[in-house]
């Protein structure tokens, strides 16, 4: 699994691959100028550097793109086997006797590859003593074969002409071949056997094929050639072929299918595990872990008591279509997250929990991260919406005041110098004074709420309670009061706060709900001030749909306090609030 190429590690784990496919590249094609291509068995021998070539690119693929799993190196070391083999056709001497030692150790590196695969590691006793006898068979029991018989490609190896010894030896390696071939069979159908569904769809045509090509190089020379009348060319020509197409199916089988998907899971830890600050955004690694580039990565908010994606954004509804699957991820028995993915994409749902549980440490950092991100998104916005609120009460303010208490004043100065100016008797004088206190009197009453708009008096005077009756009193609507708290038993911010989410559920109750009974409620229970106003109305109520619904919840959020609105249409609105009150 790549993790970008500004990650140290894995910029050298590349060189190291180039390196290994540039001397790979290198010594086989030493082994094409070695070889006797151009003699009556030059079309059979160029199968061992084809060979050679499809082993490297399989091997350096498959670990390139799966690091920490081991099938990618032993790709490349049947690889190495099958350049040693090649060597036993070369004209140089030396390299002749390398070859015919190692002429049988592809087989061992094919016993190996199936019964390490997929992960490259042998489990299970019966599967190692498997793989250490195809070894043993393949380089050991080779002996007898080269001492006591003469061989055309290395001659210099014979210590005796002994054509007994050399049958002895070739029927036990045939024996033990033969041994080792049916361990291999037992060990791949007890895997089987215990293999989900979705891992036998790659087992069953990697393993078929294993098992065929097995028999082939086994076997072949003993029943094609007598029975069918082959020859040994046609033989060997067609194991070669055979070997061509192992290290591209263990390479698919790797890469590719459900069990591979299993193992991606320990490129995942491998990831996590990575030292070095530089890494991808943990959705993309499990997206490309998963095989679902839609997969998307949520952080569980409790304050919100909902989701955020990776940018901070609120998860809506909207979200969570009918064909993606939501697996939740938890830490230590609380809720961090959740992974979003497409079922279509998902050969095996199960996976995507496991995985959740091997990032669940990282993800719950990134949770940290993201509700960081929110949080700063949503202080931003709120500060935005203040300085709104604001301005706007600012600009009504000064609106009431031009329109309203200017106005009157400007009447009442020309009417005070018409009174001046007149030459009427007194009684008309009188009059005119009259009206004229009477404007006085309106212009102060107007003042009077502009200012109690701004600051109840009651409120700045007497307190909440005071306050809170003063306001219910005003209700057109009959309105019951439960008080459950002491004047100044909290801070004037707190008790501002309050007021303003009663007046506030109280005015859009009587304008909006239609309400016809309303009831408000105020205590204290601890440290936290409740505030509780129900009506009967229409409901319907949200918070966004206008400003003072909005301008009260941030309020009593920038306190630290929380606001619930029940407001089902026709059944009437509830606004309950809870603001701290050791500020």
């Amino acid at each position: 699994m790549s993790t970008g190429a500004s990650a140290p590690i894995r910029r050298s784990f590349n060189r190291a691959l180039f390196v290994i496919l540039c001397a790979g590249v290198l010594l086989n094609t030493a082994l094409v100028a070695l070889l006797p291509l151009h003699g009556p068995l030059g079309p059979v021998l160029a199968l061992f550097p084809v060979n050679v070539l499809i082993y490297l690119g399989a091997g350096v693929l498959a670990w390139h793109y799966r690091p920490s799993n081991r099938m990618g190196a032993l790709i490349l070391l049947t690889g190495v086997w099958m350049l040693l083999g090649g060597l036993g056709n070369a004209d140089v001497a030396a390299l002749a006797a390398l070859g015919t030692i190692a002429g049988s150790m592809p087989l061992a590196g094919f016993v190996h590859l199936l019964l390490a695969f997929p992960a490259g590691r042998v489990r299970g006793a019966v599967a190692r003593a498997t793989v250490i006898a195809a070894y043993v068979t393949s380089l050991l029991l080779q002996v007898p074969r080269y001492l006591f018989a003469p061989d055309v490609a290395a001659p210099g190896l014979m210590i005796a002409d002994v054509p007994a010894f050399e049958q002895w030896g070739g029927g036990v390696q045939e024996f033990v071949g033969f041994l080792v071939l049916t361990s291999t069979l037992i060990v791949l159908a007890d895997r089987l056997r215990r293999s989900t569904a979705v891992e036998r769809r790659v087992l069953v045509p990697l393993y078929g094929y294993g098992i065929v090509a097995l028999v082939v190089l086994l076997f072949a020379s003993r029943i094609l050639g007598p029975v069918l009348g082959w020859a040994p060319t046609d033989v060997a020509a067609l194991q070669l072929l055979v070997f061509c197409g192992v290290p591209i199916a263990f390479a698919l089988g790797t890469l590719r299918g459900g069990v591979a998907r299993t193992g991606e899971l320990e490129e995942l830890g491998v990831w996590l595990g990575e030292v070095g600050s530089v890494k991808p955004a943990i959705g993309a690694a499990l997206a490309r872990t998963l095989g679902d580039p839609t997969l998307e990565v949520w952080f569980w908010v409790p304050a919100r008591e909902g989701y955020v994606d990776t940018e901070g954004v609120e998860v809506t509804s909207e979200r969570q279509q009918a064909h993606r699957v939501v697996e939740t991820v938890e830490l230590d028995g609380r809720r961090i997250g959740a992974i979003s993915c497409d079922i279509a994409l998902m050969a095996e749902p199960g996976l995507v929990r496991t995985a959740g549980r091997v990032v669940a440490i990282a993800l719950d950092r990134e949770r940290l991260i993201a509700e960081l991100l929110a949080s700063s998104r949503a202080l931003q916005s709120s500060r935005e919406r203040l300085v709104e609120v604001a301005d706007r009460e600012r600009r009504r303010i000064a609106q009431d005041l031009h329109d309203g208490l200017q106005a009157q004043l400007v009447l009442l100065a020309l009417e005070a110098q018409q009174i001046a100016h007149i030459g009427a008797d007194e009684e008309t004088v009188r009059e005119r004074a009259t009206e004229l206190r009477k404007g006085i009197d309106a212009a102060a009453s107007g003042l009077r709420e502009v200012v109690y708009s701004v600051m109840p008096a009651a409120l700045s005077q007497r307190g909440l309670s005071a306050a809170a009756e003063d306001l219910v009193d005003r209700v057109p609507v009959p309105t019951t009061l439960d008080l459950n708290v002491a004047d100044n038993e909290c801070s004037p911010v707190v008790e501002s706060t309050a007021y303003f989410v009663v007046a506030e559920a109280l005015a859009n109750a009587i304008k909006h709900s239609r309400a016809g009974a309303i009831a408000v409620q105020l205590g204290r229970g601890g440290d936290v001030l409740h505030v509780e106003v129900r009506d009967n109305g229409d409901g319907g109520a949200r918070v966004g749909r206008g400003f003072g619904l909005t301008g009260m919840v941030e309020r009593v959020e920038a306190l630290g306090g929380t606001v619930h609105i029940e407001s089902p249409d026709g059944s009437g609105t509830t606004v309950r609030a809870e603001i701290p009150c050791g500020l």
